[in-house]
């Protein structure tokens, strides 16, 4: 899920040639009119002094807009990366499914991509990830005073997940045994206002964003996680060179970023807390 995202990909080859379609009025600079370069390390990239990368907003404290600016945990571990590379960052906002599909990849939208998403099976088909940066789980959060604890106090309820996520997975996997009723959500923003609202009782999604939340809405709380196992990586062209040597650059500056506490600084900017061990 975002935190953990199964953003989970259905048909890949009906997702790619959905996305690939309508990319153009996804990304928010195409690049078009400027040529492609390579760097010292050898690493080509869409636009000259650029790393293009691929997110969907909004998911706080990953990525999300402070103002006209991209910020967030995700997007600092980037920077990490492009300025290894003598780039400038520069973030697309688009679609999470044709990120994980890899349609943005094969449409040049993008040189990389992130958006707090689960490493899993169905995704490594269609993306080449880094090596895992981040712990998460699966949480639920509901409004105080519901008397909701844990999914079976959902019963003849409704839950709200975010669609093309690890927490959609889950809800579906369980609803039967609960009795709940999974209502989707485009993003995380319209899903959490459907807990306010009271459209839905609660809702499942990462973690990290929930605790996040629920700083800035009292009214709220986390009950309940669930240890779904899940890590995030960075995602990159599949089966192309040039994506494999993003891939081997950003592993080298995570690890890197880990040994000389500039992983923990960002960690700690972010989550208020280090970063475990």
């Amino acid at each position: 899920m975002s935190t953990s995202r199964p953003r989970r990909v259905g048909t890949f080859a009906a997702a790619a040639l959905i996305s690939v379609l309508g990319l153009a009025a996804c990304g928010s600079d195409d690049g078009e009119g400027d040529a492609a370069a390579t760097n010292a390390s050898g690493i080509t990239t869409i636009t000259a002094g650029k790393l293009k990368a691929c997110t969907h907003l909004s998911y706080k404290p990953f990525e999300f807009k402070e103002g006209s600016k991209v910020v967030g945990f995700d997007v600092d571990l980037m920077d990490l990366v492009a300025k290894e590379l003598g780039l400038e960052q520069e973030v697309v906002d688009i679609e999470f499914a044709t990120i994980t599909s890899g349609a943005a990849f094969a449409a040049k939208k993008c040189d990389a991509g992130y958006g707090a998403t689960t490493i899993n099976d169905e995704r490594k088909k269609a993306v080449l990830f880094s090596d895992p940066y981040f712990d998460s789980t699966a949480a639920l959060i509901v409004k105080k005073d519901s008397g909701i604890k844990d999914l079976p106090d959902l019963k003849g309820k409704k839950l709200g997940v975010q669609t093309d996520t690890t927490g959609q997975e889950f809800g579906e996997k369980e609803k039967e045994a609960n009795g709940f009723t999974p209502v989707v959500f485009e993003d995380l923003p319209t899903q959490l206002a459907g807990v306010l609202s009271g459209r839905v009782e609660g809702a499942i999604n990462d973690n990290g964003p929930l605790l996040d939340y629920v700083k800035d809405n009292p009214t709220t709380e986390v009950v309940k996680e669930f240890d779904t196992g899940e890590q995030y990586g960075l995602m990159f062209k599949l089966n192309d060179p040039n994506g494999q040597k993003m891939a081997d650059k950003a592993n080298e500056v995570l690890k890197a970023a880990k040994a000389d506490g500039r992983y923990n600084a960002i960690y700690k900017k972010w989550f208020g807390v280090d970063a475990p061990k």
